[in-house]
């Protein structure tokens, strides 16, 4: 078991990861207090971090959310550590030489600070790209050129990953609607329409496309009725109409989830909400003990839980990073998803790896090689300068189209794991996941990967000066001692 003391035997405060699972779990302070048989004052002190945690208290909490001691606020404390290293890579600090340890030291001990030091990082860099955008408008005589604004899916992003992408109410409230709508797999959709109809009052409608042009889906809540686009597929039908069930039936509690402090602003928990509606249509579509079962059986292939779910490949790799239900568990996943310009537009890391989040992402991520084979799934076993070694999978996806006339969006998604679950997977068959040769070595970012001989460096590393020798052309400039020619 592991020590619950720090290094000056004071017990170490664990406030933010101790919200969050309140949260994840929809208690109220009260509610949780009671259970852990303190007051409730006394946690809000620990809460923010005004008290520390008696070890009775934290295995109290251990027990009640089935978490593993060894491994409490440790996730959090290595994901401030490197999103901080991040920062600090950033040319913004070139002149100050901020050692590792300090920065890990930083995370540890303070982590309030720390994320303090985040948040305004992240809001100085959304400052200089809406800046640099109003000046682009401007220049261009755009004169309703706006004001500047944050990113609430950077903020949605940070309040998923603290909630490991498991939402036990919307599970239990997805299971129950089951029940309750005698719903089943056949004849999910009519069984849907049949819910909305009969229980909620809602006329469901079919509208053709030159109707309402770039809708999909639409609710009226004065006249109640519910239209659907007619270029809506199957699967996405399904998923709408059970996105619309959350919206009615579970506002309240959706509300009651998103009174999270990682949430600031309305369009931040506006987008959380949105976030949450369709985990609840992706429980729906996949309930969790079939789909699960489904999962481990089919050894994770994606393709053939698709088919038997009627659903996408990015609707499963999702779902797949949702499985944490204690005691009843699947792979730890990380996802990732962007664009064949390497935005990313969605991130959740179950694995442990970790993502940029103020920088481009490593070249080397086979998921930047998906976009040469569309449709296939390219394979990859890779290795983190810290050592750590990751299994994953990366395939493009399309939105379908809506007309000939239409432009649709191409994304690659990858989906890992630690490479100790890689067996669980029918990826890794054939291939020698003990060779070391296996392994393509793979950074975060260029700024904070110490990897010197990397064919696609494009910045120098942050742990070595730049070295430039005029008389010797390596394979890049970046590369120690070497020149692009």
């Amino acid at each position: 078991m592991a020590s619950t003391t720090g290094k000056t035997g004071e017990t170490p405060k664990f406030g933010s990861r101790v919200r969050s699972l309140r949260r994840r779990e929809g208690l109220s302070q009260a509610q949780l207090a009671e259970r852990l048989d303190i007051s409730p004052s006394y946690l809000n002190l620990i809460e923010n971090d005004r008290r520390p945690m008696p070890a009775t208290v934290l295995l109290r909490l251990v027990q009640l959310f089935g978490i593993d001691l060894s491994s409490f606020g440790k996730e959090e404390e290595e994901r401030l550590g490197a999103d901080l290293f991040e920062v600090f890579s950033d040319p913004l600090f070139e002149s100050h030489d901020i050692p590792a340890n300090e920065v890990r030291d930083l995370a540890n001990g303070s982590p309030s600070t720390a994320r303090a030091i985040l948040h305004m990082f992240r809001a100085y860099k959304s400052s200089r790209e809406n800046l640099d955008d109003l000046a682009q408008r401007l220049a261009a005589g755009d004169d309703q050129a706006g004001a500047v604004t944050s990113l609430p899916s950077e903020e949605v992003s940070d309040f998923v990953q603290d909630a490991g992408n498991y939402f036990p109410a919307l599970e239990e409230a997805a299971e129950q609607l089951w029940r309750d709508a005698k719903l089943t797999r056949d004849e999910l959709a009519a069984g849907l329409v049949r819910w909305l109809e009969g229980r909620l009052a809602v006329t469901v409608r079919t509208t053709r496309w030159e109707a309402d042009r770039g809708v999909l889906r639409r609710f009226d809540p004065e006249s109640r009725v519910l239209s659907l686009s007619e270029l809506l597929p199957t699967r996405s039908r399904k998923f709408q109409l059970a996105h619309q069930v959350c919206l009615l039936e579970h506002g309240a509690l959706l509300d009651r989830l998103v009174e999270s402090s990682r949430l600031t602003t309305s369009e931040s928990r506006a987008l959380a909400r949105v976030a949450l509606a369709n985990y609840f249509a992706a429980a729906v579509m996949m309930p969790y003990v079939p789909f699960l079962t489904a999962a481990k059986e089919e050894r994770y292939d994606v393709d053939v839980i698709g088919r038997r779910f009627r659903t996408g490949f990015e609707q499963v790799c999702h779902r797949l990073t949702t499985l944490r239900r204690p005691g009843a568990e699947g792979v730890p996943f990380h996802m990732i998803r962007l664009d064949v310009a390497g935005n990313i537009s969605k991130r959740f890391s179950g694995s442990g790896i970790r993502f940029a989040r103020y920088s481009g992402a490593c070249a080397r991520w086979n998921i930047f090689s998906a976009f040469a084979t569309p449709g296939m799934v390219r394979i990859q076993v890779s290795r983190m300068p810290s050592g750590d070694a990751f299994f994953c999978i990366a395939r493009t996806v399309q939105k379908d189209s809506v007309g000939y006339h239409s432009l649709v969006p191409v994304h690659a998604i990858g989906l890992g794991c630690s490479i100790e679950h890689a067996r669980d997977l029918v990826y890794s068959d054939g291939i020698s996941l003990d060779d070391p040769k296996v392994a393509t070595p793979v950074g975060v970012t260029c700024r904070t990967c110490d990897r010197s001989d990397c064919e696609q460096r494009a910045l120098p590393s942050l742990r070595r000066p730049l070295q430039v020798d005029e008389h010797v052309r390596r394979l890049t400039v970046f590369a120690e001692g070497g020149r692009d020619g």
